[in-house]
């Protein structure tokens, strides 16, 4: 007679149907049987469900292995029972204290080049996939819609061997395969209750850069497009080229101002993010080196908590060349980011920063979760993460949200 308890690992496969587990869980129960884990999926219908038991000295595994196979035959599904030894359960309950971390693949049509091409950096850095799950909602064969999502979330756990090498391997899968954004965090308290969401505005929240459209209007495009581009990339100091942009603008009409702030690109996902961040309880702020005039007419378009930008001199109604206050550089954004953080009275690690030049690095460092958008090459490779090919409500599947949540 067996005198001491036995672990089974049980895997049940079938047509899944209501009831299922309810029928299985009630003979381990009449056995009483503890469940030391358990897990299950269902993909298109067909169940797969595995249980961890502990059998009872007392009950002895070959009653209740009886019952459990007629019952599944009953039932139409298949089982199947492992026999697990007590010192090879004891190492995989050691191993529960490793850190783990979600990768999150996003692309329109998910491909098993995407997959083979993810697992395997995983696998290179010597990291466990404990589990795959599915975000993103069911797409029908015959839907035309563009702005459809694939989503796929990876539990992985372990210590990456290389982190920078990894997550510039996921950078090289996005640039050859296109259509693709890869995410890779610790999946921490922090990362389930991101709070405040920090924007840059030109080229993030809008797809222009504003002083450009000024610049156009005043004459002096092809001058400040080159400066701002320069800037952007990190070769002159931001301050200095600010201060030289706006004064080439002196002279022009402040109702040019209201015409551009009218006719804002916004950026594709823009609206669904904001909505989404909104009704779950985020802030969200600007924090920009462009100009207050345009930042409040998004904070009232989009319903922002917070915008921290530039403000222009204007006197007669005509733009003086000049700035009021203190600039917003890459520095002072960083400062105010902080400052919101502490205001909110969140941890740093609870803030999401989103930008896409130089300027924008240092918040991006600072948050818990920095992503580059659409950002130059540099930006890029210096981000925590980066979103180069779906729209910014991209950012609501790195916060783990469903189709569900989003479209409810």
């Amino acid at each position: 007679m067996n005198t001491k308890n036995e672990i089974i690992l049980l895997n049940v496969s079938g047509h899944d149907k209501p009831g299922l587990t309810a029928s299985i869980t009630k003979i381990l129960m009449q056995y009483d049987i503890n469940i030391l884990d358990i897990g299950q999926s269902v993909i298109h219908d067909d169940l797969n469900l595995g249980i961890l038991l502990e059998v009872p000295a007392k009950s002895g595994s070959s009653a209740f292995l009886k019952d459990l196979l007629f019952e599944a035959y009953s039932l139409g599904i298949n089982v199947k029972f492992t026999p697990i030894q007590t010192d090879k359960y004891e190492d995989w309950v050691s191993n529960q204290g490793k850190k783990r971390y979600i990768v999150t693949l996003i692309s329109h049509v998910l491909k098993a080049e995407h997959m083979a091409n993810v697992s395997a950096v995983v696998a290179e850095q010597g990291l466990n996939i404990d589990s795959i799950k599915r975000i993103s909602g069911r797409v029908s064969m015959n839907s035309k819609d563009e702005q459809s999502h694939a989503v796929v979330e990876f539990s992985v756990r372990g210590v990456p061997k290389d982190i920078e090498q990894m997550k510039l391997d996921f950078i090289n899968i996005s640039n050859r395969e296109g259509g693709v954004d890869i995410a890779f965090q610790e999946d921490s308290v922090f990362r389930r209750n991101r709070r405040l969401v920090c924007f840059d505005m030109d080229s993030t929240l809008i797809q222009t850069e504003v002083i450009d459209e000024l610049a156009k209007r005043a004459g002096v495009g092809d001058e400040v497009s080159k400066i701002t581009e320069s800037a952007m990339r990190g070769e002159i100091d931001f301050k200095q080229s600010f201060i030289k942009r706006v004064s080439l603008l002196k002279g022009l009409d402040e109702s040019v101002m209201r015409d551009i702030a009218e006719n804002l690109p916004l950026t594709k996902g823009a609206e669904r993010l904001f909505k989404t961040l909104k009704r779950y309880g985020y802030r969200t702020a600007i924090l920009s080196g462009g100009f207050n005039y345009f930042g409040n007419y998004l904070k009232n378009k989009l319903d922002i908590d917070y915008v921290f930008a530039n403000e222009l001199e204007i006197a007669n109604g005509k733009l003086t060349g000049r700035h009021v206050g203190e600039i917003v550089d890459g520095a002072r954004k960083a400062e105010l980011l902080n400052l919101l953080a502490f205001k909110e009275d969140i941890h740093l690690e609870q803030v999401i920063a989103v930008g896409d030049g130089s300027n924008d690095l240092p918040m991006l460092k600072l948050a818990g979760l920095g992503i580059a958008f659409h950002a130059k090459p540099k930006v890029k490779e210096s981000a925590q993460h980066s979103i180069s090919a779906g729209g910014l409500d991209t950012i609501l599947y790195f916060l783990g949200f469903r189709d569900r949540d989003i479209n409810g």
